[in-house]
């Protein structure tokens, strides 16, 4: 059996997946709420890793160009 070298994502309860959604009046079917926790803690992850990326001091934000 082999491992992945990326860590585990974090377990999102199903309690906030509910109580998110009731929150922001989004319908989710019961049968999707399991998917909906893992794709969670998969982008908890994700943000996880961006946050702990260290920058420098000097660094500046991107300009923001507008049409």
């Amino acid at each position: 059996m082999t491992q992945s070298s990326s860590p585990k994502a974090p377990e999102v309860p199903a309690a906030y997946v509910a109580a998110a959604a009731a929150l922001l009046g989004l319908p989710v079917d019961p049968a999707w709420a399991a998917s909906v926790a893992d794709n969670l803690a998969v982008l908890r992850a994700a943000a996880e890793r961006v946050a702990a990326f260290p920058l420098p001091d000097e660094a500046e934000a991107a300009p923001v160009f507008e049409a």
